[in-house]
């Protein structure tokens, strides 16, 4: 930390100095514009950036095909709008991983192939980008995706399951949607006022994003013991449902606090979302009951579509205590 003192030149314009090592670690020199942001109480001083697109550059010759997928998607988290992937010869195999990459990308084409080189590039126009938005439909894809899950469940309907299972892919590109988004705003305040969203609400929004992605990942797997599993008794199907119903009202109610505009209405909607994470175990808790006279191998994956519906109940907690905290006075 360096303290610099507050001068008055003019008669009416405050003005203080940067400090030299600042402004050459950043190629900043005289004559050159800085940009400043204000939050709340506090400055925050960048250099003027005019580059459109950030670009980047991944030597992928040793990479097999889930290490370059992995790779593709950090880069696009990243914020690269331009990647390109180099190698002395790009291979069959990667050629297809990069494609299967893209696939799970919002907007992303490979505009330029070569036998040692691809480029990828982000064409969707940031401006249109809402992390706010973003979430919203993720709370609709993962909170029907979980109701869909019991439907394929207790009604034994396998294209409703494969269903579920496809829309995983949906909620995983909004995710990384939102990811981008957020690590926008912690490398640039350009980025958080863009948006309209203070990068502490950035924050917020991301961590919830992160529940439902975790919500959805258990509706696929509810569906995929759907596929498996045959016919399940009445009771026990009654009672999965109702459990259900219990576990969607945290979830909802949890997302209404999050996005909520007066604090009250955060407060009453993330403490009643919080109060009923309780009564879901004692409710799981009775559901278990009922599976204990069944066939031990359906009894043994019924638990598990218990389970995953608990713990969807705690994550619509998780999101509730994150909204609290975004409603709660700020220091």
């Amino acid at each position: 930390m360096e303290t610099r003192k507050i001068q008055v030149t003019g008669g009416s314009t405050y003005t203080v100095s940067l400090p030299k090592t600042w402004a050459t670690a950043n190629d900043v020199s005289s004559g050159m514009t800085v940009e400043i942001y204000a939050e709340d109480d506090t400055l925050l001083i960048t250099p003027q950036n005019d580059v459109d697109h950030q670009e980047g550059t991944l030597e992928v010759a040793s990479l097999d095909d889930e290490q370059l997928k992995r790779a593709i998607l950090t880069m696009y988290v990243s914020g690269f709008d331009v990647i390109r992937l180099e190698a002395g010869r790009i291979t069959t195999e990667q050629r297809r991983a990069i494609r299967s990459a893209i696939q799970g990308l919002i907007g992303v084409e490979v505009v330029e192939e070569q036998s040692g080189c691809v480029v990828i590039q982000d064409l969707l126009d940031s401006a249109e980008l809402s992390i706010v938005n973003a979430v919203s439909r993720m709370r609709l894809i993962a909170t029907s995706m979980l109701s869909d899950a019991l439907t394929a469940l207790v009604e034994n309907d396998d294209d409703i399951a494969q269903d579920v299972i496809e829309r995983d892919d949906d909620v995983d590109r909004l995710f990384l949607v939102v990811s981008r988004i957020f690590r926008a705003t912690l490398r640039s305040p350009g980025a958080a006022e863009g948006l309209g969203v203070s990068r502490e609400d950035c924050f917020d929004y991301h961590s919830s994003a992160r529940q439902l992605e975790r919500v959805g990942d258990h509706a696929v797997k509810i569906a995929r013991l759907a596929l498996k599993l045959e016919e399940i008794p009445e009771a026990v199907a009654e009672a999965l449902l109702a459990l259900h119903e219990d576990a969607a009202a945290i979830i909802e109610r949890s997302m209404d606090a999050l996005f909520a505009e007066e604090s009250d209405e955060a407060n009453e909607y993330g403490h009643r979302a919080l109060e009923a994470v309780p009564e879901i175990d004692e409710h799981t808790r009775r559901v278990d009951e009922l599976l204990r006279d069944l066939d031990p191998v359906q009894a043994q994956s019924l638990g598990l579509v218990l389970d995953s519906l608990s713990r969807s109940a705690d994550y619509g907690g998780n999101v509730a205590e994150t909204a609290l905290q975004k409603a709660a006075p700020r220091p």
